[in-house]
Parts: C-alpha cells; sequence; structure tokens
C-alpha cells in the first residue's frame, strides 16, 4: 500500500487476458479441478489468483463487499461470479438475467467489453446516450430476451425498476461496481431502498470498491465502524478484505508516492486584480442597468441578463483563479478560453445582440489588461513559447523561466510541473495523467504545455465531464481522448476526476495530483490509476502551507483507519445491521407495477412538462408557489397551459421541498388518471389504435406508401365489358350504343360504328364527346345511347365473323406459321374460333349504313358488309383446306382465280378479276380488299396499267427481296403460288398500319408530353405507315365495306381505350356508391384513378394536392372536437398517423384500389378486340395464377432495374407504392370537386376513415370556451374584430386565438396550440380550393409551388403585419417582442441594409396567429368554410399568382441547371453555430462560385444560389419555368444537351448518310488545353467498366460528367432505311430490319476542348445513342481525360 518495495515476479500481463479492467494474471498455481466451475461457456480462460479464489468462494455463499486496491483484479471474481450462475440458470432451463452496474459510461462501455470477451454470455451495454430513456416496455423485453447479462449506468436501472420494465424478481445476480457510492440520494441507494429490500425474490448481491468510506474521512474509528456498517445495511452485504496482503504486494503494482513541494508564489497582482475587478463592476454595472429596461419586464428578457451577469461573474473568478494557481500567461490564455466559448453566432434581435456583446467585451478589455503585463510577444494573440536562443522568449531556458517566475508570468507550482515534465526526459513510452480539481485548469495547462517546444515530444490532451459547464466535453469526445491515451497516442493527460475511477490503463507510469485530492476515495482512487510497475503517485504541495498538509495527513490516516477496519472484521462475529424499510409516499400503478415516489415525482413532472409542445419563445415548464401557514407549507402546482389540468394544490407538510414533492406527487396520480401519463408513468406517446381513426387499419409494412418500394398489383376486370352471349343459340338482346365520327377536315369521312354489350353503362360512360387527334388533323367521337338491339343467333354468328376478320386483319394475323419457320402455314380462322373470345371481353364493335344524312336517331347496322366479312372468311377456309390438300405438290399452288370461271387472258382492263370475283376497274378506287396470302387488309389505290405480274419486280410490295426478277417469281419463290392472270394490270394498294394513340395532341406545342419530339415521333410512325405496294389483283379478295369503315376502324382502339377507362370508373364508383345525392362524374373519377404515367392530357395530381388538403382538413376538424383534453402536439402525431401515405396505402389496398389505377401508357399495339388474337402477347411470368396478386413482400421490392407501368396478358403489374396512397387523396379530391365535403366524407368513411362529427362536440367546444372570461380584453377583441370584418359570438374563442403559452406566468390556463392546429388545415384546404378553382389549365407542379408560395408561415406572418394583428398578440415574452419589431420593421422598408434581418423570415408565433384565428372562426361559425373564406380571403389578399410566383434559390438554380444539363458541387462546413456552405458551378468558360451563411445548411445554401443566381443573370443566363418544364417532361432521361442543342437533340436528321464508326474530332477551346491535358494522372477520373446493358453506356457517361462537372453530352440521330434487310447483332441478339439509326455526340470540356463521335447503325434509336456514348467513353480515354478499369 504505502509502500513497501513490489517484488519483481513474473506475471501475465492484462493485456495477454484481452480483459480490459483489472483482470491480471499470475503463475500461482490454480486450484484443483474439483474446485473450478464446469462446463462453463467461455471465451478466454480466467486463470484466478488464490486471494481471488478466496473472494470468490466467499461470494458464493453470501452477499458481499469486497474492498481491494484498484488493479487487484475485483472484476476477475465478477467473471468468475457470472460464469458460475449462469451456468447453473442454463443448466436449469430457468430465463434469469445479471445486471453489472457501473457508476460512469466509460466503466459501463469497459466492463461491457470484458464481460463480452470472457465469459461467453450474451452481453449488452445501456446509457442515456443510446436513447435508452425512451424506449418501450417491448424494447426492454426483446433486449431481456436476447441477452444473459446487461451492464448499465445504476439511473438507468432506477428508471426501468420506476416504469416497470424491469422486476428485481427477474434478477439473479447484480453486481455494483465502485458501490461506496451507494449512500445519500445516488441511485444505488435509491435502487436498494425503493425495490430491493422490498423484493420477496432477492438478487445476489456482489459489490466492489477499493474505498468503503465516501466521506472526506473518517474522525475515529467508530465512525469507519459506522460508515462501514451504513454501507454494508443499504447493500445487504458484508464487507470482506484480503487479510493476509503478502500476494497482493508481490502480484499488484503500488505506486510510489511522492510528495514534491513547490514555493507560494510571491506575486500576488494586486494591482492587475483591482483593475480586473474595476472592469468586472463595469460592466456587471451595465448589465444591471438592462435589467432596468423597459424589456426585463418580460421573465425570459430577465432570466437572459441574470444569465449573463452570471457569466460574466463566473468568468472573472475563472480568470482570477488562473492568475493566481497557474500565473499571468496561463490567466491569458483562459481570458481566450472565454471568449472561445462565447457563441459568434448571430443573436435573435437587437436587444439580445446588445446585452450578449457586452460579456465579449468584458473579455477583450480583460485581454487587454492582462496583455499590459506581459512582453509583447507573449501578449500577442499569436504567441508561441519556443525553445530558440535569442529570440527574445522569457521560457527558452532555466535562468528565464526563473524570471517568468519572480515577473508572475508563470507561478512556482506551475513551474515545478514543468521541471517535472522535462525530468522525465524524451521517453515516448511515458503516460501521465495530471488531476487538477477544475475544468479551466485542464484546457489552459493544457495550451500552454502544446506551445512550449522543449515539451514537444509530449502528446498533449485534456478530459472532463460531460456537464452543462460550458468548458465541458462531449461524451464522444471524451471516448477517444481516453482511448487515445490508453493506446498512448496522448501521453499526457489533463483531468478532472472524471477519470478518477475504475478507467483502465495498464501502462501509466505517473499520475500527479497538481491538485490535492479533497477526499479518501478520491486520493485512493487517483492513486490506484498508476498500474505500471515502479511507477510514481506525485502530490504538489505549497511549501510552508500547514492546511494542505494536515488535508492530506487526514485523508492518509484515514485511509489506514478504514483498511484496518475492513481488513480485521470479523464476518462471522458482526451481525449485518438490519436495513429498516421506510415508508415513502409513493403512487402505484395495479396493472404494471410501475411507481413513482415523492422524490421522483418532482423530475417526472418536469419530464411531463418538457414533452409538452413549446417553441423557442416557450420553453414548458412547471411554476411552484409556497404560503406559510401555521409553521406548515403548502405548495401550489401550475403546469403549462396546453397540459392536462393546470393547478393543483399538495398537502401541506413542515418544509418547502417535502411539500413540492408531494404536490408533484399528487399531480402525477392525476395526470395517470387522465391518461396524461401511461401506466408505465411516462408521458402518453400517441400510437394508432384499432378503436382511434382508423378503424381496419393494424399497421403497415415498412416502406409501404414510400416511392423506394415497388409491388405487383393485378388490374380489376371491367364488368360491363363482360358477356355470356356467345354461348346462346336463340339471339340477343344488347345494350346500343353508336358512335360517329366528325373531321375537323369536312371533306374527310369516317363511317359510324355501334358498340353492342350486354349490361347498360353510366349516363356519363354511353353518352360522351372525345377528340382523337391525327396528324394536322382531329376527329371528334360522339358516343350515345340508342337503346336495346336484339340480334338473332345468325347475325351474331355474322357480327363475329366481322370482328374476327377485320381486327385480326388490321391488327393482328389471319394466317399463321410460314414456310421459313418451319410452322404449317394455316388460316387462323379455320381453329376453334371460341379460343379467341373469353367471357370477359365480350361486345361488338359493327359498321353501320351512312344514311348521309346527319340524323343521329335513326341508324342501321351495315349487315351486307358484315356478312360479306362472313363469305370472305368462307372463301379463304375453303381456299386454306386446298391449299392444305396441295402442300406437297411441286407444281405449286394454283392460282386462286384458276376455278374454271376465266380460261383466257384478259385482254381488256375493263374487268379485274380478284380471287373470289371480278370487278369494273371504275369501281376499283377505295375499294377495300385482303390479300389471300398474307391475310393483310389494304384498300385500293389506283389500277397500274403499265405494270403486270411479269414486270420486273421493284421490291415494293408486302415484303422486300432481292432475289426475284419479277413479280410473278416472287410469289412462287415466297409462297409457291402460280399465277394464272400474270398480265394483269397491278393494283397500287395503301397498306393497313398499326393503331396510334389518338387521346394525346402531339400537334400541341405546350403539350405537356413534351410537343415537338412527341411530334416528330408520331410523323415518323405515319409515313411508315404511307407506304404503298403494288399486287396482282388475283391474289385480292374483295370485302364489301366502305373504306370509311377501314379508317374508322383506326379510330376504335383509342376510342374504345377510353371507354374502358370511364366504365372502370364508373364501376369504382358504383363500388363506393355514394348516397349523398351528389352524382360524381366517371370523368373526374377516371382522372383521379390516373397517373401522369399514362401520358394522358389529365392525371391525378391535381386533385391530390386537393385531397391531401380536404383529409388534412375533415382529420383535424374530428381530432380536435373529439379530443378537448389533448394538446397540440397529441393531435398532430394523430393526424399525420392518418394522413401519412404507409396508412393511406393500406386504405387504399384494404379497398382493392390498386386494381383500378391506370399507370401506364396506352399501347394501341396491345389493344386487342374480342375475336381478335394478340400479335404482341406478354406471357405472365410472375408466378400468380390469379388476376389479383396477394399482398405478401415477395411481390415487393426495391429494384430500380423493375419496369413500372408495364403490364402482362393477366393484368399484373409492377407499380409505385406511393402511387396508391396518392390516389386515395386524388378520389377524395374528386369527391370534393363533385360532390361537396359531404361526399368527400362519404368516401373517407368508405375507405374506414371515422371523421363523422357529433353536433354534441361541437356545441361542447364552443360552450367551453364561452366560460372564459374576456372582459379585461374587451376592447383589444373589439379592435380586432373591427380589423379582420368579423364578429364573434363567443369572444373566449378569439382570445384563446391570441393568447400564446408564455401568458401562463400571468395565470392563463390556455393557449392558441389547439385552435392552430386546426387553423392550420382551415386555410390549407380554403387555399388550395381556391387555387385549384382559379388555375385549371397549369401544370399540377406548378400548382403545387403556387400553394407553397400560399400556404406557409412566412406568407401568413406577413398577412399578420399588413393588417396590424401583432398588436393584439398576448403575450409575456421579450424576444418575441422585440423580434416582431424588427420584423415589422424589416417590412416597412426602415430596416438598415448593413445589419438584414436573419433571413428575413417571420417569428412562427405570427403564422401561427393567423392559423388560430381561422381556426377560432371556423368553430365559432360552426364549421362554416365559405363564411371563413369570405373573411379571410381579402385578408390574405393578394394571394400569389402563376406570374408573381418566385421559387426559392437553390431550387430555381436546380431547375435552372438541370435545363441547361449544368451540374452543382455543395460543400458545407459547421462554423460554430453558423453552416458556411459553398456551390461550385462549372461553365463552358468559367467556374462559378455561390457562398452562403446561415443557422442551417439549407439557409446557407439559399444565400449561395442566390448569389450564383446573380451572377448567372449578369451573364445573360436565367431562369425559365416553361423551359425547365419542357426539358423534365420530355424524352429521355439520359438525353440531355445544353440549351444550345437541345431543340437539335431532338430531330431527326435524314440530310447526311454516314456508315459504320466516325473517327472523333476536337476542337481546342483555349491555347493551353494541351497543357491541361497534360497534367497528372492523379486526377483523372476512373470508371471500373462500362455497363454495356440498354442505357448502359449513356448512364456512365452521364455519371461522369456529374462528377467532373462537365455540361451534359447532346445527341442527334438520324434513320435511314433500306430497301435489303439489314443484319444488327449476333447470336441469341442477332435481328434483323429495313431501318437503322445512327446517332453523333458533342461533349464540351471545359477549358479543354470540344468533342464530337459517331456511333454505329442500331436497330433503334436509344441502342444508336448507347453506341455513341460509348465512342465517345472511349475517346475520352484516348485523350487521357478518362480511365476504363477494364480496358
Amino acid at each position: 500500500m504505502h509502500s513497501p518495495e513490489l517484488a519483481s515476479s513474473w506475471k501475465r500481463s492484462f493485456e495477454e487476458m484481452n480483459l480490459k479492467r483489472e483482470v491480471e494474471d499470475d503463475k500461482n498455481p490454480s486450484p484443483s479441478p474439483s474446485a473450478l466451475p464446469s462446463s462453463l461457456p467461455s471465451s478466454k480462460e480466467l486463470c484466478p489468483r488464490s486471494y481471488q479464489w478466496k473472494v470468490f468462494e466467499v461470494a458464493k455463499r453470501r452477499n458481499t463487499i469486497v474492498v481491494l486496491d484498484t488493479g487487484t483484479g475485483k472484476t476477475m471474481i465478477a467473471l468468475m461470479l457470472i460464469r458460475e450462475i449462469g451456468q447453473t440458470l442454463k443448466a436449469d432451463g430457468r430465463k434469469l438475467f445479471m445486471i453489472f452496474l457501473a457508476p460512469t459510461v466509460h466503466l459501463v462501455n469497459q466492463q461491457f467489453k470484458v464481460i463480452k470477451d470472457s465469459t461467453g454470455f450474451e452481453a449488452q451495454e445501456y446509457y442515456g446516450a443510446k436513447g435508452v430513456d425512451e424506449w418501450s416496455a417491448k424494447c426492454w423485453e426483446k433486449e431481456i430476451s436476447e441477452h444473459d447479462v446487461l451492464v448499465m449506468t445504476p439511473q438507468i436501472l432506477l428508471d426501468a425498476l420506476r416504469k416497470a420494465y424491469i422486476s428485481l424478481e427477474m434478477v439473479c445476480l447484480m453486481i455494483l461496481d465502485e458501490c461506496h457510492r451507494a449512500t445519500g440520494n445516488h441511485p444505488y441507494t435509491k435502487i436498494m431502498k425503493e425495490f430491493y429490500h422490498k423484493s420477496v425474490n432477492k438478487p445476489k448481491i456482489f459489490g466492489m470498491t477499493a474505498s468503503p468510506v465516501i466521506r472526506k474521512g473518517v474522525s475515529s474509528s467508530m465512525d469507519c465502524e459506522n460508515q462501514i456498517s451504513e454501507l454494508e445495511s443499504i447493500l445487504d452485504c458484508q464487507i470482506y478484505a484480503i487479510e493476509d496482503r503478502a500476494e497482493l504486494e508481490v502480484f499488484i503494482p503500488s505506486a510510489k508516492e511522492i510528495n514534491r513541494f513547490y514555493d507560494a508564489s510571491q506575486f500576488h497582482n494586486l494591482d492587475l486584480k483591482e483593475k480586473l475587478k474595476s472592469s468586472w463592476s463595469k460592466f456587471d454595472d451595465l448589465l444591471l442597468n438592462l435589467q432596468g429596461s423597459p424589456m426585463t419586464q418580460y421573465k425570459d428578457m430577465d432570466d437572459k441578463l441574470k444569465a449573463l451577469r452570471k457569466r460574466l461573474s463566473n468568468d472573472h473568478a475563472k480568470i482570477l483563479y488562473c492568475l493566481d494557481d497557474l500565473g499571468l500567461i496561463c490567466a491569458y490564455e483562459a481570458v481566450k478560453v472565454c471568449i472561445e466559448n462565447i457563441s459568434n453566432a448571430q443573436e435573435e434581435f437587437e436587444f439580445y445582440t446588445r446585452s450578449s456583446s457586452l460579456c465579449k467585451y468584458f473579455l477583450q478589455e480583460v485581454l487587454g489588461i492582462i496583455g499590459e503585463y506581459l512582453p509583447h510577444d507573449l501578449s500577442s494573440d499569436f504567441y508561441e513559447v519556443k525553445c530558440v536562443n535569442g529570440d527574445g522568449n522569457y521560457l527558452d531556458s532555466g535562468s528565464n523561466i526563473l524570471k517568468a517566475v519572480d515577473m508572475g508570468y508563470i507561478t512556482p507550482k506551475l513551474h515545478d510541473l514543468l521541471q517535472l515534465f522535462q525530468s522525465f526526459g524524451v521517453a515516448s513510452e511515458v503516460l501521465s495523467i495530471v488531476f487538477v480539481e477544475r475544468i479551466i485548469t485542464a484546457k489552459v495547462i493544457e495550451r500552454f504545455i502544446k506551445k512550449i517546444m522543449y515539451l514537444s515530444h509530449f502528446t498533449v490532451s485534456y478530459l472532463t465531464g460531460s456537464n452543462s459547464s460550458v468548458d465541458a466535453l462531449a461524451p464522444k469526445v471524451q471516448m477517444e481522448t481516453l482511448e487515445s491515451f490508453r493506446s498512448g497516442k496522448v501521453n499526457l493527460l489533463f483531468s478532472t476526476d472524471v477519470v478518477e475511477e475504475g478507467i483502465h490503463v495498464p501502462n501509466c507510469s505517473c499520475v500527479i495530483r497538481f491538485d490535492l485530492p479533497k477526499t479518501v476515495r478520491s486520493y485512493v482512487q487517483s492513486r490506484g490509476r498508476a498500474r505500471q510497475k515502479d511507477s510514481q503517485f506525485i502530490i504538489m504541495l505549497e511549501r510552508g502551507n500547514t492546511a494542505q498538509r494536515d488535508q492530506l495527513f487526514d485523508i492518509i490516516r484515514s485511509e489506514y483507519s478504514m483498511t484496518d477496519t475492513a481488513t480485521n472484521r470479523d464476518p462471522d462475529g458482526c451481525t449485518l445491521k438490519a436495513y429498516t424499510i421506510e415508508e415513502m409516499d409513493a403512487y402505484f400503478v395495479d396493472s404494471t407495477g410501475a411507481s413513482v415516489t415523492a422524490d421522483s415525482s418532482v423530475s417526472l413532472i418536469h419530464r411531463y412538462c418538457e414533452k409538452l409542445p413549446g417553441d423557442k419563445y416557450f420553453t414548458p415548464k412547471p411554476f411552484f408557489h409556497f404560503t406559510y401557514v401555521e409553521g406548515m407549507y403548502e405548495c401550489k402546482l401550475t403546469l403549462p397551459p396546453n397540459a392536462a389540468f393546470q393547478t393543483m394544490t399538495g398537502p401541506a407538510s413542515k418544509n418547502s421541498h417535502l411539500s413540492k414533492q408531494l404536490a408533484c406527487l399528487e399531480a402525477c396520480k392525476k395526470l395517470h388518471q387522465m391518461g396524461a401519463l401511461d401506466d408505465h408513468l411516462l408521458p402518453y406517446v400517441e400510437e394508432p389504435s384499432q378503436n382511434d381513426i382508423i378503424v381496419k387499419s393494424k399497421g403497415s409494412t415498412a416502406g409501404a406508401g414510400t416511392t423506394k418500394r415497388k409491388e405487383l398489383h393485378g388490374t380489376t376486370q371491367i364488368r360491363a365489358l363482360s358477356g355470356t352471349w356467345g354461348e346462346k343459340l336463340d339471339g340477343t338482346i344488347f345494350q346500343a350504343y353508336k358512335i360517329d365520327f366528325s373531321c375537323n377536315i369536312i371533306d374527310e369521312l369516317y363511317s359510324g360504328f355501334v358498340l353492342l354489350v350486354e349490361s347498360k353503362l353510366d349516363d356519363d360512360v354511353g353518352n360522351i364527346e372525345m377528340d382523337l387527334y391525327l396528324i394536322s388533323k382531329f376527329v371528334k367521337a360522339c358516343v350515345s345511347s340508342c337503346g336495346q338491339v336484339c340480334l338473332d343467333s345468325e347475325q351474331v354468328r355474322s357480327a363475329m365473323c366481322f370482328h374476327e376478320l377485320f381486327f385480326n386483319g388490321l391488327f393482328g394475323r389471319l394466317f399463321i406459321g410460314s414456310r421459313s419457320s418451319g410452322v404449317r402455314r394455316e388460316f387462323l380462322l379455320n381453329r376453334e374460333q371460341k379460343s379467341l373470345w373469353s367471357s370477359s371481353n365480350m361486345y361488338l364493335l359493327l359498321p353501320i349504313e351512312s344514311s348521309g344524312i346527319l340524323n343521329y336517331d335513326s341508324w342501321r347496322i351495315n349487315w351486307p358488309g358484315i356478312n360479306s366479312c362472313a363469305s370472305v372468311i368462307q372463301f379463304l377456309e375453303k381456299k386454306s383446306q386446298l391449299s392444305a390438300g396441295n402442300m406437297n405438290d411441286d407444281t405449286g399452288n394454283p392460282s386462286p382465280c384458276s376455278t374454271g370461271l376465266v380460261e383466257t387472258e384478259c385482254k381488256s382492263i375493263s374487268t379485274i378479276l380478284f380471287a373470289n370475283n371480278s370487278v369494273h376497274v371504275n369501281n376499283l378506287k377505295n375499294m377495300v380488299v385482303l390479300a389471300i396470302h398474307t391475310g393483310r387488309i389494304y384498300s385500293i389505290l389506283d389500277v397500274v396499267v403499265d405494270m403486270s405480274a411479269e414486270s420486273p419486280f421493284d421490291g415494293n410490295a408486302d415484303v422486300n427481296s432481292s432475289n426475284n426478277t419479277t413479280f410473278a417469281e416472287y410469289f412462287n419463290n415466297k409462297y409457291g403460288i402460280v399465277l394464272m392472270h400474270p398480265r394483269q394490270p397491278l393494283l397500287l394498294l395503301k397498306q393497313s398500319h398499326n393503331a396510334h394513340n389518338l387521346l394525346v395532341n402531339f400537334n400541341d406545342e405546350g403539350d405537356p408530353l413534351g410537343g415537338e419530339a412527341l411530334q416528330t415521333s408520331h410523323k415518323t410512325l405515319n409515313e411508315k405507315a404511307r407506304t404503298y405496294v403494288h399486287m396482282p389483283p388475283e391474289l385480292l379478295v374483295s370485302i364489301e365495306v366502305p373504306i370509311t369503315v377501314l379508317k374508322s376502324c383506326y379510330l376504335l382502339p383509342s376510342l374504345m381505350h377510353r371507354l374502358e377507362s370511364l366504365m372502370l370508373a364508373s364501376q369504382l364508383r358504383e363500388e363506393i356508391a355514394c348516397t349523398t345525392g351528389s352524382q360524381i362524374s366517371s370523368s373526374l373519377i377516371l382522372e383521379a384513378i390516373t397517373t401522369l404515367r399514362c401520358s394522358e392530357s389529365f392525371s391525378m395530381e391535381r386533385l391530390e394536392l386537393l385531397g391531401d388538403s380536404v383529409l388534412k382538413y375533415a382529420v383535424s376538424c374530428y381530432l380536435f372536437l373529439k379530443y378537448p383534453k389533448k394538446h397540440e402536439g397529441q393531435l398532430s402525431a394523430r393526424r399525420s398517423w392518418v394522413v401519412c401515405n404507409s396508412t393511406l396505402h393500406k386504405l387504399g389496398t384494404d379497398r382493392c384500389l390498386q386494381g383500378y389505377i391506370r399507370d401506364g401508357a396506352f399501347d394501341p399495339r396491345r389493344w386487342v378486340a374480342p375475336g381478335q388474337r394478340s400479335i404482341r402477347p406478354v406471357p405472365c411470368s410472375c408466378e400468380v395464377d390469379t388476376l389479383e396478386v396477394p399482398l405478401d413482400s415477395k411481390f415487393q421490392t426495391e429494384d430500380t432495374k423493375v419496369v413500372v407501368g408495364k403490364s402482362c396478358d393477366r393484368g399484373h403489374r409492377w407499380m409505385g407504392s406511393k402511387t396508391i396512397a396518392d390516389c386515395v387523396e386524388a378520389l377524395i379530391g374528386a369527391y370534393y370537386v363533385g360532390g361537396g365535403l359531404n361526399a368527400a366524407l362519404h368516401l373517407m368513411k368508405w375507405y374506414g376513415i371515422d371523421v363523422e362529427l357529433e353536433p354534441a362536440l361541437l356545441d361542447e367546444a364552443i360552450a367551453t370556451a364561452s366560460l372564459r372570461t374576456y372582459i379585461p380584453k374587451a376592447n383589444e377583441i373589439k379592435t380586432l374584430e373591427a380589423k379582420i370584418d368579423y364578429e364573434f359570438s363567443v369572444k373566449g374563442l378569439l382570445l384563446e386565438a391570441i393568447t400564446h403559452a408564455t401568458e401562463q406566468e400571468l395565470g392563463a390556463g390556455y393557449c392558441y396550440q389547439r385552435l392552430e392546429f386546426l387553423g392550420d388545415s382551415v386555410l390549407d384546404v380554403l387555399i388550395t380550393w381556391h387555387l385549384y378553382q382559379s388555375y385549371r389549365d397549369i401544370d399540377p407542379g406548378e400548382l403545387t409551388d403556387l400553394r407553397s408560395a400560399s400556404v406557409n408561415n412566412e406568407s401568413f406572418a406577413q398577412v399578420a403585419v399588413r393588417r396590424n394583428l401583432q398588436q393584439h398578440l398576448q403575450h409575456c415574452s421579450g424576444l418575441l417582442l422585440g423580434q416582431i419589431r424588427e420584423y415589422v420593421k424589416y417590412l416597412s422598408g426602415s430596416d438598415d441594409a448593413s445589419n438584414p434581418l436573419q433571413g428575413t423570415k417571420g417569428p412562427k408565433t405570427l403564422g401561427d396567429l393567423v392559423e388560430s384565428i381561422a381556426g377560432a372562426m371556423l368553430i365559432d361559425t360552426k364549421l362554416n368554410l365559405n363564411e371563413v373564406w369570405r373573411v379571410f380571403k381579402p385578408l390574405l389578399s393578394p394571394i400569389v399568382t402563376p406570374d408573381k410566383l418566385e421559387l426559392p434559390p437553390l431550387r430555381e438554380l436546380n431547375e435552372l441547371c438541370d435545363s441547361l444539363g449544368y451540374f452543382i458541387k455543395e460543400k458545407c462546413t459547421n462554423k460554430g453555430e453558423l453552416v458556411h456552405a459553398e456551390l461550385r458551378l462549372q461553365l463552358i468558360d468559367v467556374l462559378l462560385v455561390g457562398e452562403g451563411c446561415g443557422r442551417s445548411k439549407k439557409a446557407a445554401k439559399g444565400q449561395a444560389a442566390a448569389q450564383l443566381l446573380k451572377n448567372l443573370e449578369k451573364r445573360g443566363i436565367s431562369y425559365s419555368r416553361s423551359a425547365s418544364k419542357r426539358r423534365k417532361q420530355g424524352g429521355d432521361a439520359f438525353n440531355q444537351s445544353n440549351n444550345e442543342d437541345s431543340s437539335e437533340s431532338i430531330k431527326t436528321n435524314k440530310k447526311q448518310k454516314t456508315t459504320g464508326m466516325q473517327p472523333c474530332t476536337s476542337t481546342s477551346l483555349t491555347n493551353n488545353g494541351l497543357e491541361n491535358a497534360c497534367k497528372s494522372k492523379l486526377d483523372t477520373p476512373v470508371i471500373k467498366s462500362i455497363n454495356m446493358k440498354k442505357g448502359g453506356p449513356r448512364s456512365s457517361l452521364y455519371e461522369l460528367c456529374k462528377r467532373m462537372q462537365w455540361p451534359m453530352p447532346g445527341f442527334e440521330s438520324k434513320e435511314e432505311r433500306s430497301r435489303s434487310p439489314i443484319i444488327f447483332g449476333e447470336g441469341s441478339e442477332r435481328r434483323d430490319g429495313f431501318s437503322s439509326f445512327i446517332s453523333s455526340i458533342s461533349l464540351h470540356i471545359p477549358n479543354y476542348s470540344a468533342m464530337k463521335c459517331w456511333g454505329d447503325h442500331r436497330a433503334d434509336k436509344k441502342s444508336s445513342l448507347d453506341s455513341a456514348a460509348h465512342a465517345m467513353l472511349h475517346e475520352l480515354q484516348r485523350q487521357g481525360k478518362l480511365i476504363i478499369g477494364d480496358s
């Protein structure tokens, strides 16, 4: 102990065992195997010494407090106990657990690692920084079930016990590290008193300490005995200490204790101290004068000034302390430390700035005063103390150091410490801890030592606790510093008492007590940090200071007495003093066992208040008022106005402290009974409940309703198109809907059609008009109901034949198989025709006769034409059978006309012979024909009299070939057909084409889908379709239908798609079955279920925006009235659950809404009419046999490669999860538009959202408000009513609306927070509805921006100031008043431009005031939204309009750069309380940099963006919303270019013909371009490889440009056609075609050159773009601008 020299025998080091604390090993013989615990789970073998075994055996038998010196291995004994008891538990199969308590986070972390590494049991650590305080019962249940040993601070356990999350009945072993702390109000004591001693099944207790005495010392052996007995009694343990210390002294290193004396300081600095005191008095008086200003009538202002005065006094005291204890230089450093602690952030308003600056001015003045007493080189802000001879510094030699001491620059005490450090030499292995009393001492000496060059071999740091002091260190920094010291990175550590206890640093060779220890515990513990052999424990004492000598003597004497008492106690002779269980005031919850005592009730009340809503002007907290009557104290507790209740008076008590506790205990009891505290006695946290708003939702899967998640869903079948009439033999009655087409070009005629369905359609589905857009014209389609039509079985059969022939001939194939494919060629309709019809898609589209008179009532089905189709089918069936019979005939197939009817060549051209008849040449124009060899339908343009089948084959037939000399040879070679009349003139035919999407107006320049690009695409398709062919007449069958029928057929896919969509919407409306009397149009519902991906002229976005506001309003009203006792925070939480996307997604899927959503663009090529066989099948690969897809996690993904919106033939398609939530809101918006609020509420009820209001709830709210006394504020209210032009029926509502929570100080029991919650939703829905109605034609995104600009706190704050409403705000905050005044001044334009308001944002309270008035008015008008809008519309005016809309600078900059193809790089750094942002924008010729500074990252980036926008504007580059919009909505995501090339990039270039890969060109921009290219390759970007999948090369190039801040490349593409097939690709990728695309790419590298490359020919445009991008990437590599990893 104090000293014998330790024997130098061999021992295993702590590190070898990997035990982080106090677990050393030796070579003592281990006990016999029988003594070892058997079958212990272990990751490390434990080798205890004999004395550890002795303690272990005692601890097994009884509760024990082991008293052993630090470093003797107490933790080893604890590990042995854990293993022994843990193994017993596992053998018994009982689920109990063990708890290891350590008083500090450092020790918890240290002991957890030891237990985890050494026991083999599942262990975990717990402390406040892990968020444990907010854990629920489920969290604790999980932790307990998964772990065997819980390592935590005692406060964590105490809280968990009080909340009934943990019961000591579940604990089998509790280990208390540093158990001497179990005294007074320490959590150790409370755990034992409140829970352990009251438990029936108590856990085993094992305490560990090096000093069982906690007080300063012991006055006598009896005092020592009493302290030890008290500790034993509390912990229910008996002390055990090792009597024979021989083994301890051999194996445990004991530090050599040295008392080092220094001289008392002779320099008292009296005149300097007087100057410092004078300066402090001056500034303190200034603050005192400010306390007398009018602003300090407000408590927050008064508190602020009191805090500033206290800080001024503290700083003065710190400086004086350093001056006395360390000297002038360190005092100077202390001043600088104090200045650094003052925040550089701009204060909230001028009064704050003025008062706070006084502290800074004081410190700056003090810095100057002390600087006058120092030489110039030492007092400058940049001084260094160097060890360089002759440089004028004072501490470069021994004589100068002594001189510095004499001058008072450093004190003898500090000088002696420097000498001590010098004596260590330059050995790097020295690890030394210097214990100081104050944080400022640690900080100042650390800074001072770092500036002394001859001590530069030391790595210095300091460590303090994480208390509320401005000098304290954050816990993370503490941990990092301690770890650096352990590892040796830091070898000189200045520390307060934070590391005295338990911290294990095995290599620590020296502990210096710069300041004396205050207690025997501190003395013993700090000495114990010196763990190395031959280590030193140095105590610095002032020479001649008897007080210090006596203090140290008492400590040493107390240690001897403590050790002697602990060692010589007879465990068997000493009876454990029984602990007397004290009766304490407490409240228990029967259901859980949670408890709160009078002692803990105060902190619980404070915690409850902390959870209440507050703002920067109001911190919810309780107030206590004491009255003293007849020797007794009575406490009145006042809670914040948003608490469940406001006042509570507790029972009388003999002292004020207890009366406060009892009042809080009563309040806790009442709060629990009211539901404000839950059954674990914690502030009630709102959680969704089945019994609350969402009746049918039990919660949602994680990620539901997010954009990231994609889900597989089915498509709802349209019931109106299903039918069973195909199975009837006796005819069918149909509902008939006539379809008339009229073109805007009068000469363009289209045949009418009739739609026959089994079910009657709703009126707004069966009677509609719509426009279909073709190239340079449009056709108006008019659908009207025509009653019922009865068709007999023969007519039904003929109608089905028309469908099968016409729709397969136009949009499908009538012949399947071919000679080249090896599949037998067969006429489709020879097969079982029933397979072409499905009961889910059973309707008829039949042509009607054209009467030439516009009489919509009279119409007839064109039966002659329909019957003609039936005849053609019979003819083709017959010919198909003949062809099948001659299949193997080498002579080939005879001509279809070789029927014996015509035996001689037709010399005359007046009659043309067809396959089925002959027609006069004058009747051929516009005749509809069908090619019998291909099944394609054509229309005849002309007779080519100068060409016949014997003419040279020109390739201009239905299929191209270059191996035939004449038409006759071509048909013989290709189809085996021998023409019988080869000399007949050929017919010029217009071939049929694919159907197109005619629902989008491609000719509209302003179309939201990209105008020019889509028009170009559309035109190209139509130009392809106008390819004409020459055909021998004998290969054609005439169909007796007018060409107008053929033209109309191309309109039918788009028309039917729209009709089907309306039917789906009507079907959904029927499901919802609104009974409000309002008819919601199917077109409105269709809009609500249509996404942007559909590329329609409408989408759900506008309705979604409105529906969001309506839902928020309805839910807010319901919650406000339903829960009058819940505060704004609880109401907001509940509202958030209801309106959040995950909840809406659940509601939507519960109602199978996903099946109704239209989420993909109409692809007319996949449209299939009844009786038609699809030629573009998409087989289902979803592994789902049903039409509906189960809601299962295996059908959910976040894979970005999954394509959304494309459905398989079963209707399964991937859909964004958020789309469903959006649709839920959009439908609410549609019902609000179509049927008002009642209809929207009905829909919400259908969803399962209960927002139905009981009138009594509204009456109750009005009655409650009417009880508020407003007489004192009558004039205030009358004036305010005049300003807003509305007189309240219930004045109490308006009074509540204008009362801020700070009025609590004046006794107000209410505030505007609840009304603000309601008013927020009121203004939201009113303004959104106004914008929705006012701007019907603007883009949905712009509508969203308009709402964002109108519905925000800043906008409402400006309204409040414009109408002078702020004058009526009732509050008690000087800060709020000051900020309001400065904001009003700013808006009036009189603010000094040199001192702008922070971000020019209004106080949130002003916006809240406007919202709360709106909420109060809604209640006063009994929920009359129209009346509220009547009042508020003029108040809010002018409401922002599209032409006045301004985007936030950062958003504007991002959209501008996106439209130009530029990238922005951002860098944000924290500088104190401010954030500094730097935005870099690389243009082609210059790099622009914008900088900003603000309290938040958003504000700082906004300032920087505003700078860049101004700079761009000077260069003629400005933001255009329309240009940005066109760019966002146009074309390929990767096909971005700068503004000069953007138009060219989407046009098809046909001027130049290029084949193969072209060399890249590069144009130098600057003279030094080559020099820049020759820079070091260190900056050359590297990509691992080029992704060669579709879009991959473009993606790689795009990411490269983004990383390097190069402008986006521009693309140009052109299409080339060939009469001969072109082969693309190889192997399985091989394909042929007659069109190819080739693209060029241009890239502008700033300060280098402009580069241009060509790609290869590709079969499609996107592949050609990839080829060009691939070429550019390799060219960049060739020029040294890129490194490709796989090259």
